[in-house]
Parts: C-alpha cells; sequence; structure tokens
C-alpha cells in the first residue's frame, strides 16, 4: 500500500476511533445529567468551530428538556463537551434552579462527572465481551530460539520450551507473554517463567534476571530484550517459481535453486535472502546456487518493487525495495501452535471485566512509573500515534482494531479520572474535599487551579505530540 493510501487509511481510523470514544464518554455525562434533571444545552464532539449542528426535540414543559439540546460536531475532533445550566454561573433564577448542575446535590454532581469516566469503562467491557465471545486467537508460546549470552540464555530457557506462564500468570498466546512482561517495565529483579518442553514430562520454572528493565527505551522490544526469538517455520532458500521476464529469469535462476550465498555471505533461509533482495533494489550481487549436486555463480541486480500506481514500494526504512520476481510457497505452522479459545456468554463477561481492571491497573502503573523515572516519558503517545497504530489494527482485522479501541477506552477512563483541574477527577477531587469540609470549594481557588490544570495538560499534550513526531523521523 502506498503511503497515501496508509496515511488515509491511519487519519479515518483516528477519526472513527476518537469520534466513538469522545461519544461515549460525553454520552455518560450527558444521559445521567438528564437523569439528574440537569438542563444540557450543548452536546459537542471536538473543539472550536462547529462543522454540523442541530437541535434535539423539546420535552415536556417544566422539565430538563423542555429547552432542546443543541448537539454540535465540531472542527477540532480531540475530546468534546457537554455544556450543562448552572455549571459555571452562580445567577440562575429561581424557576431553573432545579435544572442547574451548580444546585444539585453533591451526590448528584459526583455521579454526573464520573459517568464520563465510567462510560469508557463500560465501554470497554463490552468490547473485551464480544471479542471472547467471538474467540480470542494467537500463537503459543514456543521459544523458537534463544541469543547466545542473553538474560534469556543465562536463565538456560531452551528452544522448543513453551511458556506456561510469566510471574504465575498463565500464558497461552505470545500476546499473552507480552502483556505479563509489560508490566515489569522499568523493573529490576527476577522474572519467574514456568516452561514446558515436550522433550520432557514436567514443567520447570526459570528466573530471568533484570536490572531497570527497558526503562529508557522508546517502543520497547520485550521479548528481543531478553534474547527470546519466537518459534517459526524456517523456510530453506529454496526457488519453486521463477517470474517471466522477471531479473530472477534474466541472471539464470531456475525452480529448485538452493540460493547458497549472495556476495560471500552465506544464505541460511528465505527470509534473510528475502533480506538482501529487498535492501539492495538496483545493486549487482554476485550470487552462488546449487543445482542438481553441481555449485553455479552467476550476477543479478534487483529491480525496484513498484505498487499499482506505479511508485516505488519502501521499506519500513523508507527506502526503496528490491525485487527480483521469484518465489517461494511458505508452509504452514503446525495445527498445535494456533490457538484459539472461545467463551460463553456468561464466561466472556467474568473475562470482559477481569480484562478491563487489568488493563486499568496496568495504565496507573504505566503512569506511576512515569512520574517516577522508572519508564521514559518518551512512550507517552499523541494523535499521530494513536492514529498509526489504530490505522495498522483497522488492517489487521476486527479482532484487533476492538481490542485496541477498548484499551484506548481504558485509558481514556483512567487519565480523565487523575486528580488535576479541567479533568473529570479534578472536579471528583474538589467535590471530595466538599464532603470533608461540608462547603465548596472557594471559586477563586478553583479557578487557579483550572489553569494549573490547563497548563499541566498543554504540556503533557505538546510532550505527546513531540514524541510523535519524534517517531516520524
Amino acid at each position: 500500500m502506498d503511503i497515501l493510501g496508509s496515511t488515509i487509511i491511519s487519519l479515518l481510523a483516528m477519526l472513527v476511533t476518537l469520534g466513538i470514544l469522545v461519544t461515549i464518554h460525553e454520552y455518560g455525562h450527558f444521559i445521567v445529567a438528564r437523569l439528574c434533571g440537569v438542563r444540557v444545552e450543548r452536546f459537542s464532539i471536538g473543539f472550536g468551530k462547529p462543522l454540523l449542528a442541530w437541535k434535539g426535540k423539546p420535552g415536556k414543559a417544566g422539565t430538563s428538556s423542555e429547552v432542546p439540546t443543541e448537539y454540535v460536531i465540531s472542527a477540532l475532533p480531540l475530546g468534546g463537551y457537554v455544556k450543562m445550566l448552572g455549571e459555571q454561573e452562580d445567577d440562575i433564577g429561581p424557576d431553573l434552579r432545579k435544572q442547574s448542575f451548580g444546585h444539585k446535590s453533591l451526590l448528584q454532581r459526583t455521579a454526573i462527572v464520573a459517568a464520563g469516566p465510567v462510560a469508557n469503562f463500560l465501554l470497554a467491557i463490552i468490547l473485551y465481551w464480544c471479542v471472547f465471545l467471538a474467540g480470542v486467537s494467537g500463537l503459543a508460546p514456543v521459544v523458537g530460539d534463544v541469543e547466545p549470552g542473553s538474560a534469556a540464555d543465562q536463565a538456560t530457557l531452551l528452544a522448543g520450551d513453551e511458556i506456561v506462564s510469566v510471574d504465575g500468570q498463565p500464558t497461552s498466546t505470545w500476546q499473552d507473554v507480552r502483556i505479563a512482561l509489560l508490566d515489569r517495565l522499568g523493573e529490576s529483579g527476577t522474572i519467574e517463567l514456568q516452561v514446558s518442553n515436550q522433550n520432557s514430562s514436567l514443567p520447570r520454572t526459570v528466573s530471568v534476571f533484570i536490572t531497570d528493565w527497558l526503562g529508557e527505551t522508546e517502543a520497547p522490544d520485550l521479548l528481543g530484550s531478553l534474547g527470546l526469538v519466537p518459534y517459526h517455520q524456517v523456510v530453506p532458500p529454496v526457488i519453486e517459481e521463477v517470474v517471466a521476464g522477471g531479473r530472477a529469469e534474466a541472471a539464470g535462476l531456475q525452480p529448485g535453486d538452493l540460493i547458497v550465498a549472495s556476495n560471500n555471505e552465506v544464505i541460511r533461509n528465505w527470509s534473510m535472502w528475502l533480506d538482501v533482495v529487498r535492501n539492495n533494489p538496483e545493486t549487482a550481487l554476485a550470487v552462488e546456487v546449487l543445482r542438481d549436486g553441481y555449485t553455479i555463480q552467476t550476477g543479478l541486480t534487483p529491480a525496484v518493487r513498484l505498487a499499482e500506481n506505479g511508485e516505488p514500494e519502501l521499506t519500513e526504512e523508507g527506502a526503496e525495495q528490491g525485487y527480483i520476481g521469484a518465489s517461494v510457497v511458505v508452509p504452514q505452522l503446525p495445527d498445535w501452535m494456533n490457538r484459539t479459545q472461545a467463551y460463553s456468554v456468561f464466561a466472556a463477561v467474568q473475562r470482559a471485566f477481569a480484562e478491563t481492571l487489568d488493563n486499568s491497573i496496568f495504565v496507573l502503573d504505566s503512569i506511576g512509573k512515569m512520574l517516577t523515572g522508572n519508564i521514559s516519558v518518551k512512550n507517552l503517545s499523541g494523535p499521530i500515534t494513536i492514529a498509526q497504530v489504530a490505522g495498522e489494527t483497522a488492517t489487521y482485522g476486527l479482532e484487533y482494531y476492538i481490542s485496541f479501541l477498548a484499551l484506548l477506552s481504558i485509558s481514556l477512563g483512567v487519565l480523565n479520572l487523575l486528580p488535576i483541574p479541567v479533568l473529570d477527577g479534578g472536579h471528583l477531587f474538589y467535590y471530595a474535599i466538599e464532603a470533608l469540609i461540608r462547603r465548596p470549594v472557594p471559586r477563586r481557588i478553583q479557578e487557579l487551579g483550572m489553569q494549573v490544570g490547563m497548563m499541566l495538560v498543554g504540556c503533557i499534550m505538546l510532550l505527546a505530540l513531540f514524541n510523535d513526531v519524534n517517531r516520524l523521523f
């Protein structure tokens, strides 16, 4: 896919993703406000100039819906708000006080403010329930290789070991392993792995030692840093098909040829050969092949791979890709490597609650580690990274996108509960003080806190955007 196409997909995926999350969050505030009899004057998705606006239907006279709510979609899609009567002004007439947010009881105001984050958690539970009900698929966490001298090697992990649990947390797929390892970022000590091996009837426990593990690393490679290489089918570098008119045919390559070396570098598998071809467009290569027991020397110059629109296809590093017009049939993984676990309706509910709770704790723990310096703030992400990840997960399939949406919804819920003025958690903090001192926090202090909160949130957003831009280069 070309850069323009992937960019469009990423932007659309981000707009859909943020639109869903913001709408659900604000609807939580909206519906509870209505239930508490508060008049909602505006329901806005986004900030800034309204792009689309319409009025709802008026309700019965004397109720909070007597004056219809204005629904707005605004230009800047990075949030939203619900404007309620009496939310900021104190000069509300006696006839409207029963519909004013500021004149509601402490319990009602608390419920209205908390409803936004709660709606995000409920959305995550529903999304996870759908995923678990449909069935979760993945690859068995079987070790394919262990890097010599690595932490895994020192812990005596072996090729063929299957990781059964991480720190007591059961793992049936590599995704489970990665999630369990995320909890240990920035920490020191040992990671306890329980592993089994087809050559042994008894599982064993190994201890992998870590020190400030990946704390300063951006986008850490959890498995690679430990020296773990997941099991994969090793495909020998044997050509099975040659495209007519391609560079491979021009170099005299034939089906059945075994690629032995390129520029005096031994080629051990098809993946290694593929990297050589992709990384050397329009570069002359000296290739050694084995055919019918005889060694043959030939020269080969990969062409530049072109997309459907005629533009060169690029690698992840932004370089042009090479292509020779030869292919191989990659064998499928054995059935025992594929893991799919489906849940009943009620079991999926329990699993969805547990997953939401675990991820909420993980997000809180990650925030704490960033504040204490155990995890680098470079891992903080903004809208650009969200767009990229949303676009990628959308192309992977519905299961991956829904899981990403659920995790993002949890993150939004947790972040909004932080006791920072401007956020819902800041308002709840004021209400907690009000419950203790039996009177509202003075308006002057609230306004000062609002200014500090806006400055703090603005700095966090700028840092996240700065990290996003750095990842692009």
